[in-house]
């Protein structure tokens, strides 16, 4: 759809495929107590090998608590006209409570960066024909991102933000001048393009509503998880296949009310030689579920970090192709591809462990994640410490 603008500000060294493994951080006080997002940068910054700078971005909650009722938009433009005309289509579907450029600052190895503005949203009512608020907001940003040249919604949740472009993630923390904001739960990533584009609008995190996803490893089913979504109404854009995982864990949460320990038997569903041995009880489910959900199985390697308000949830592919480890001290989680990052910043963990394939890690709110018993996996990695 938007290739040749894309063009303009996609991998400007010109890579056809490179094969690497991307970094992942996250990190969350299930308190509730915002931080900044100075150890996430360590973290992040130390798995700085696991990058190329063609791609590193942040996620961040409880980042506007005096907007917190209001859907904040962060939006790329490639040129002054079509700002003009989305803003002119924000003031009909929204009421605008409050606009202005997103704070940067000019940061060695940040080049050809496009114009970033946020914006303050409240739904009109009288527009969303009865439509849920999320529904609502789900069609307007796609409208945007498919009819409207030179613009591109990429964080649009309330209470929180995205944050990403073309650098190592360290310099994009540093480009969006990211020691001025707090949250209790940040998400990091630093990318390695295999198959697709490293470009602004293709970087980690992706977004929908309050939903974000970074990912390690390579979607190689994105063409018929991409035609199922399509059939509820969402248009991928961002030329990258990590895209349909937020768009499947809104429709599927969200929309379709299933619980996250559900949704990951969809997306990293048991081996069928494992079902076959369940009870007739969970045969019928696991049946069920690829039945109605199989085109929405992930094949191929991944570890994502899956958040949205209140919730971090780490998850691996069935036979664990891609690394996570887990990290707790006190009410805080950690979730990394590698553990030397969440020691580096917190060295005197509480736990520390590999968690199974397939397995989702869940910290919530209120709630510290606190393992009843070390796994194996966990008792070796305490032995090395």
């Amino acid at each position: 759809m938007k290739l040749k603008e894309l063009s303009r500000i996609n991998n400007f060294y010109h890579d056809d495929k490179v094969i690497d493994a991307c970094s992942i951080f996250g990190m969350m006080d299930t308190s509730g107590n915002r931080f900044s997002g100075k150890p996430v940068v360590e973290a992040i910054a130390n798995m700085h090998v696991r990058g190329n700078g063609l791609g590193g971005g942040f996620a961040i909650y409880g980042l506007y608590p005096e907007y917190a009722n209001y859907y904040a938009f962060h939006i790329m433009y490639l040129s002054r006209e079509g700002q003009a005309k989305v803003e002119d289509f924000l003031r009909h579907k929204f009421h605008v409570i409050d606009a202005k450029e997103v704070p940067t600052k000019p940061t060695p190895g940040i080049v050809n960066p496009p114009l970033v503005w946020r914006y303050f949203l409240e739904v009109k009512v009288e527009e969303s024909n009865g439509q849920s608020e999320g529904d609502y907001v789900v069609d307007r940003v796609m409208e945007i991102n498919t009819k409207m040249e030179e613009a591109f919604v990429f964080s649009s949740g309330k209470n929180m933000a995205v944050f990403k472009g073309v650098g190592y993630p360290e310099e994009i923390a540093e480009y969006f001048c990211l020691e001025q904001y707090e949250g209790y739960l940040w998400t990091a990533h630093g990318r390695f393009p295999t198959n697709t584009p490293g470009w602004w609008g293709g970087a980690h995190p992706f977004n929908i509503l309050d939903w974000t996803v970074i990912h390690n490893g390579e979607i190689s089913s994105y063409g018929i998880n991409r035609r199922y979504l399509e059939q509820f109404g969402y248009n991928c854009t961002m030329q990258t296949d990590t895209e349909v995982v937020a768009y499947v864990v809104d429709l599927l949460i969200r929309r379709h009310g299933l619980p996250v320990e559900i949704v990951a038997k969809i997306l990293a569903p048991p081996f069928w030689s494992y079902i076959e041995r369940c009870s007739p009880k969970e045969q019928k489910l696991f049946r069920t579920l690829r039945q109605v959900y199989g085109s929405l199985l992930l094949n191929g390697p991944f570890t994502v970090i899956i958040a949205h308000q209140g919730e971090m949830i780490g998850l691996t592919d069935r036979i664990r192709l891609r690394p996570l480890t887990v990290g707790v001290k006190e009410s805080v989680l950690y979730l990394s591809s590698e553990e030397s990052a969440i020691r580096l910043v917190s060295p005197d963990l509480d736990r520390a462990w590999i968690p199974m394939g397939g397995e989702p890690i869940v910290g919530s709110l209120g709630k510290p994640l606190k393992p009843e018993k070390a796994s194996v996996a966990e008792i070796k990695s305490v032995r090395k410490c």
